[in-house]
């Protein structure tokens, strides 16, 4: 099933050119970057750091939504540390990700509740579910 959006906030738009050897710039111009194969000497990032930090800024946001909705205070040293892997089986590529959230200070079942419920709510986590594997773990 594909949802679909009744009201539309925000565009990210990029100009992407040359692949993992290229560069990408957003058309308001605050995202100018090289871009370079995973593992290589390059001087650019790539698209699995882009896709982690995307996923964890999106992921912070959403554990603010629920913290919010529990009228739970969060830590002010919160912090997602997102790994994506780019691996083949039977010569087809693949991703994979894990989500190591620390919530210091907050009791391991709230902290449980919040990632869960973020989880459920973060629009890459909607993306992604059902596509790659996904692991969302407590720090």
């Amino acid at each position: 099933m594909i949802n679909t959006i009744d009201k539309v906030l925000y565009t990210g738009k990029t100009h992407t050119t040359g692949g993992r050897d290229g560069q990408s710039r957003s058309s308001d111009g605050r995202l100018d970057i090289k871009l370079s194969p995973p593992g290589s000497t390059g001087t650019g990032t790539n698209p699995e750091q882009l896709l982690a930090a995307g996923w964890s800024a999106c992921f912070i946001g959403a554990i603010g939504k629920a913290a919010a909705k529990l009228q739970v205070t969060l830590p002010t040293n919160l912090a997602v540390d997102t790994e994506i892997d780019l691996g083949t089986t039977d010569n087809a590529y693949f991703l994979r990700a894990r989500l190591n959230v620390s919530l210091p200070g907050l009791d391991p079942a709230v902290a449980r509740a919040l990632v869960d419920t973020a989880h459920q709510t973060c629009p890459y986590s909607k993306a992604t579910r059902g596509n790659i594997d996904v692991e969302i773990n407590l720090a």
